[in-house]
């Protein structure tokens, strides 16, 4: 047998998956507050009675203030308060359409947007109700009143009984973003419901008060976004007129960045660059940087970044006068220079760098751009210039959430729908996003975690890592989003840092990373998906430094053609990870960008200093809580590229149409028959093998706040993978427990959280677009589980029954793999074997 540790290719599984037909029951458990009937529906029919009174009174007076016939109001917004906590209201019933069709159909009452419950708070419903259909909305009261059902219960009850008030709105129900409104004059992001003339009467509105309206719009899926420069009281007469206003937040305004530290080594970049071999391939993937430009002539990035390959959306030239962009540029080519610099082997490349700059020289103060339009703009620019080179989209900028921990924002709905393949259509006013996606067209975007950006004696750093939530638009769904780890702990030999000491030890997370601990308990994805170096701080217990080069990586500068620089923090860790994707791209160009973000994901590992933290938790709910900060680990190089006879990689990439018809049923999953090494699992009886799955695919959003659960959920869909247990013999068996487990999902329940061999079991793992799990057990325990199911769930375009996504394919990357750290046992031929696979094949190392 040849060396069990030779690289060898992963292994590409096609036409072992079969569809399978969905057997499901009935029935569903809402949770509905025990009322008194009569006071409860009394009270409610005068809440109604008296904000619909309130209604005419505001609207009145914003008829008397603007003048305009063409303003005046033909509906009322109303709020409805939870009663409690713990009894969510029926969102599904806050929006009814006429029964007519075509355009003919009218909205009796609109459902703008959902506060969801806090601590201290219940959660909380803004609606709009046509003036033409009041008396249907107050006949739900009359009715929970005086009319039941056939069962004995008050009509309308699911509904009324958690409603705890009703009240006319006041401009502050509209504000989404997170904190109070800001004072004095301010640009304003406004959401509309889609309307003819939406638009139009808002212009009209800012005319009357002398407002400046942004020229550019943007087309989500069931929202129209702007943006108006005015002060907070100069709003408040908005919700009282025609404009079809939805949400008000705070705008994402393009800013500059800090300047990184930066470090001079001239003397050995003329040496690394003469051992240099680049990727000449025109059609070689490529790291698109979105960032503040590169400095295309510095000698180690000039042969890899064409003229034409650099572009802006904020200036007429691609430079880079802040530095960031061109520190980026060098690691995600060649990764840290530090041992590159000083050894004198070779370097073959294989892949480019493409350049938009997004972050402009100086601020912004004329026209309010936003991030989610500009990183469209980008993708754009570099896909019209080269648009059959396959790409990854390095995003190391954020910005502060704008919202609450993990909500989806504007820029991370943006990201979603650029990932999924969405037509990105110029218009005259802007850009439209939301279109079809086309899974065929969809962009693999790479975003850092944020960073922590001031540090505290006396507390324990992981402790700020963990109240320091994610920035935007690291919570996009779709996105492989980079925390930062380190194993960079020297002590500095200076005697001025004599006292000092690094505050995390070798493998430990990065001072400078964020976490996802403050999303909670709500449906948000676990972020950061992975970690790559960031860096160290040091501490004399006092005072902190943040970029000592001892704790920092090299790379590129922008301040002359052969400076070097130092790099730290997230947006260092996303420069890595690029590469890594773009290296994967360049290995196997069949793969999707779904498949690469799966694999960088399944081949990660944790260091010891993170493994005893995920170790040390006892039940997976809390082992949970530790891959919200550090991700799934560490994602190396050679497990990336390459599998071995002791641990192989299958990688399957496959579509199915789960929903069918003007109902969007689920009518079918998908059954996974793995080649699977039966007899040489069974000869391993007491001998550690562990199973790995990811199931990787990409959600098309819908941004608006309208609640994300049940019907208004973020994503357009889910998707959820079953292994089948070693004590389901017959097929039958496992078909009925996915047809049981997709059941108790679709009607709001919970599955079994499976075997507790799985790290985190499927209550867990199921968030996002990406579920990732990990199976420890023995050979033969794992012997006869060779089927895998992949089962879809409903979204938005399920639950709205959308007459155009009706029918769609869905994709999706399953990735599976088995390892044993036994050097000699083979896993990789007898599977090879069954795929017909030659097994000679082999890969260098990079």
């Amino acid at each position: 047998m040849s060396d069990p540790r030779t690289a060898l290719t992963h292994l590409t599984v096609v036409g072992r998956a079969e569809n399978r037909d969905f057997r499901r029951r009935g029935g569903g458990d809402a949770r509905i507050r025990d009322v008194e009937r009569r006071p409860h529906g009394g009270k409610l029919r005068g809440d109604l009675r008296t904000s619909f009174t309130k209604a005419e009174r505001d609207r009145k007076h914003a008829s008397e203030e603007l003048a305009l016939e063409e303003l005046k109001a033909l509906g009322v917004i109303l709020v409805l308060d939870a009663a409690d906590r713990a009894f969510p209201l029926k969102l599904d019933s806050l929006e009814r359409m006429s029964g007519h069709r075509g355009p003919k159909k009218r909205p009796l009452w609109l459902l703008l947007s959902v506060i969801p419950a806090s601590d201290g708070q219940p959660e909380s419903a803004v609606v709009w109700v046509s003036d033409e259909f009041r008396a249907k909305f107050l006949k739900i009261f009359e009715d929970f009143l005086t009319r039941q059902t056939t069962a004995g219960s008050p009509r309308n009850r699911e509904l009324v009984a958690n409603i705890g008030r009703i009240r006319s709105v006041v401009l502050r129900d509209l504000w989404q973003s997170a904190g109070a409104p800001p004072a004095g004059l301010n640009w304003w992001e406004l959401w509309l419901t889609p309307s003819p003339t939406g638009l139009d009467l808002l212009r009209t509105f800012a005319g009357a008060l002398r407002l400046r309206l942004a020229s550019r719009t943007l087309e989500m899926t069931d929202r129209t976004v702007t943006w108006i420069e005015a002060r907070w009281d100069d709003l408040h007469s908005l919700p009282f007129t025609a404009v079809p206003i939805a949400e008000i937040r705070r705008p994402e305004i393009v800013d500059t960045i800090d300047d990184l530290p930066r470090e001079d080594q001239y003397e050995l970049t003329s040496d690394l660059m003469d051992r240099t071999a680049i990727a000449i391939d025109e059609n070689a993937p490529a790291v698109c940087h979105l960032d503040s430009g590169v400095r295309r002539s510095h000698l180690l990035l000039s042969a890899s970044l064409d003229a034409g390959d650099v572009h802006s959306v904020v200036d007429s030239a691609g430079t880079d006068t802040d530095g960031h962009g061109t520190s980026m540029a060098g690691l995600a080519l060649y990764g840290p220079l530090d041992d590159l610099l000083v050894s004198t082997k070779p370097i073959a490349l294989t892949h480019r760098l493409e350049s938009v700059k997004i972050l402009p020289d100086s601020l912004v103060g004329n026209d309010p751009l936003t991030y989610g339009l500009v990183t469209a703009q980008a993708g754009a620019a570099v896909e019209t210039s080269a648009a059959g080179r396959p790409r990854v989209f390095c995003l190391p900028v954020t910005a502060q959430p704008e919202a609450r921990p993990g909500e989806p924002s504007l820029w991370s709905a943006s990201i979603d729908a650029l990932s999924a393949g969405t037509d990105i259509g110029r218009s005259e006013n802007g850009i439209t996003l939301i279109g079809r996606p086309a899974p065929e067209a969809s962009r693999l975007f790479v975003i850092s975690a944020g960073n922590v950006r001031q540090f505290e004696n006396g507390t324990d750093y992981l402790d700020l890592c963990d109240t320091a939530a994610i920035e935007d638009p690291a919570q996009a769904w779709n996105a492989l989003v980079v925390g930062a780890y380190t194993e960079l702990t020297a002590s500095p030999s200076d005697p001025g840092f004599a006292d000092w000491t690094p505050l995390a030890a070798d493998g430990a997370l990065s001072p400078h990373s964020r976490t996802s601990l403050l999303f909670g308990t709500r449906p948000w994805p676990i972020k950061p998906d992975i970690c790559l170096e960031g860096g160290n701080v040091l501490t004399d217990g006092v005072d902190f430094h943040d970029k000592h080069p001892l704790h920092t990586v090299r790379t590129t500068s922008h301040k002359d053609d052969l400076t070097l620089t130092s790099a730290n923090a997230t947006s260092a860790a996303t420069a890595q990870a690029s590469r890594l994707a773009a290296k994967a791209m360049a290995a196997y160009p069949s793969y999707w960008p779904e498949s690469v973000r799966g694999l960088l994901v399944h081949t990660a590992e944790w260091t010891p200093a993170m493994r005893a933290d995920i170790d040390g938790e006892h039940g997976k709910a809390a082992r949970q809580a530790m891959l919200r900060r550090y991700g799934w680990g560490v994602p190396a190089e050679r497990t990336l590229l390459t599998s071995s006879r002791n641990a192989v990689t299958l990688v399957t990439q496959d579509e199915f149409v789960p929903f069918t018809g003007s109902d969007h049923q689920a009518r079918n999953f998908r059954l996974h028959r793995l080649p699977w090494p039966r007899e040489t699992l069974r000869s391993l009886l007491d001998t550690h093998v562990q199973l790995r799955i990811t199931l990787s695919y990409f959600i098309e959003p819908a941004a608006s706040r309208r609640g994300w659960r049940r019907r208004y959920s973020y994503a357009s869909h889910g998707l959820r993978f079953e292994l089948r247990s070693p004590l389901e013999q017959r097929l039958e068996d496992f078909v009925a427990r996915v047809n049981r487990d997709a059941g108790d999902e679709e009607t709001g329940g919970r599955p079994s959280g499976g075997s507790e061999r799985w790290l985190v079991g499927s209550n867990q793992r199921n968030l996002g677009s990406l579920h990732h799990d990990i199976w420890d057990g023995t050979g033969a325990e794992l012997a006869d589980s060779d089927l895998v199911a992949v089962y879809p769930v409903g979204g938005w375009w399920k639950a709205n029954k959308r007459a155009d996504r009706a029918d769609l394919p869905l994709r999706y990357s399953l990735i599976v793999s088995l390892r044993t750290p036994l050097q000699d046992v083979d896993l990789y031929t007898p599977i090879a074997t069954e795929l017909t696979t030659p097994i000679a094949v082999e890969i260098e190392e990079a």
